[in-house]
């Protein structure tokens, strides 16, 4: 199956110290069914399933070594538009609007709002990360919020009497 040129390539691989474990896996996978093992046995002695033995046969017999490496690494596309981590960013240093009656941001009020406002839907994981990553803690406002209990400065003078 292998000329021995190629094995040879391959053991060089399992040999050197430059080469990532599990590319040295996926030489060793080849090798031995080079040798004529069976599938089974070959996925049981590297530790994968039989479809795992299938993909990196079949990619070192399209690609060589070259298709034993990894694929790309490439950055994920982002997920949320830049301008709306703006927004969140802003919104957080700023107190919350009136009309949603809150005192101070919590990262699920927030979400909620940028959804209902701004349209878009965002988790509050999403925002929580986002201020930790920029040392925000919009819910730590040293703000004092009264009572609305209509009884409330009655109870005041009664605690500030016991005094």
């Amino acid at each position: 199956m292998l000329d021995e040129e190629r094995a040879a390539e391959l053991r060089a691989v399992l040999n050197s110290r430059d080469v990532p474990a599990v590319v040295a896996t996926r030489a060793r996978i080849v090798l031995w069914m080079a040798e004529g093992r069976r599938r089974k046995d070959v996925a049981e002695l590297a530790g994968v399933s039989l479809p795992t033995v299938d993909r990196w046969v079949a990619r070192y017999a399209g690609d060589g070594l070259a298709g034993l490496e990894d694929g790309s690494h490439a950055a994920p596309r982002e997920q949320v538009p830049a301008w709306v981590r703006g927004r969140i960013l802003a919104l957080s240093r700023m107190s919350p609007p009136v009309e949603t009656g809150l005192s101070h941001w919590s990262s699920r009020e927030m979400a909620a709002y940028v959804k209902r406002v701004e349209g878009v839907a965002v988790s509050w994981h999403y925002v929580a990360n986002l201020w930790r990553d920029n040392g925000l803690q919009p819910y730590r406002q040293g703000t004092f919020k009264l009572s609305k209990d209509p009884a409330f400065a009655e109870k005041v003078a009664d605690v500030i009497g016991l005094y």
